[in-house]
């Protein structure tokens, strides 16, 4: 069975140019992969919504009105202890430990949720199966447009692909 084309550029420009138009060609389901971040490639392959910052957003807040909502209980209702005269519900005494928690959960709900989001861990990837992958963490940049692309055609992607530097242009199989 296969899982998709696999092309193998020099060059992080070259990637780009062929993401791009594999994109403008009606491609979506494209993944591109580099050894270092580069800058225009998310756009070229047509990425561009984080669902991180959100995610970091309802965490820290969540965290924050728990800490709070849990010191105002055990000081007002489950454990009301009168401390020089101060009233119940001092609430700039509950400030510090509403904070730590309101970063507790930021932090928490930014790792686990980019840890979901890009559907890690995954131990095992197709594209692991071309022995010329490996060079991915190295020197060599790949664009993979998946066989559950409504429009792939392996020759029409090899035609579209051709007009850029390819070192190698190859299908990747799923080993079952």
């Amino acid at each position: 069975m296969i899982y998709g084309l696999m092309a193998e550029f020099e060059t992080p420009e070259d990637l780009v140019k062929a993401a791009s138009a594999a994109y403008s060609f009606g491609y979506r389901r494209i993944e591109a992969f580099s050894p270092f971040p580069v800058e225009e490639l998310a756009e070229a392959i047509g990425f561009h919504h984080d669902s991180v910052a959100l995610i970091t957003l309802i965490g820290g807040t969540t965290g924050g009105v728990l800490a709070f909502l849990m010191q105002w209980y055990a000081n007002v209702i489950d454990y009301p202890i009168n401390v020089a005269g101060h009233p119940y519900f001092s609430w700039p005494a509950f400030i510090p430990v509403t904070f730590e928690l309101t970063v507790l959960g930021a932090a928490l709900s930014a790792a686990f949720g980019m840890l979901a989001l890009n559907r890690l861990p995954k131990p095992w990837h197709p594209v692991f199966n071309s022995m010329e992958f490996s060079r991915a963490s190295r020197d060599r940049f790949f664009l993979c447009i998946k066989a559950s692309d409504p429009l792939f055609n392996s020759p029409q992607i090899q035609q579209l692909l051709g007009g850029y530097q390819l070192l190698s242009l190859k299908e990747v199989k799923i080993e079952e």
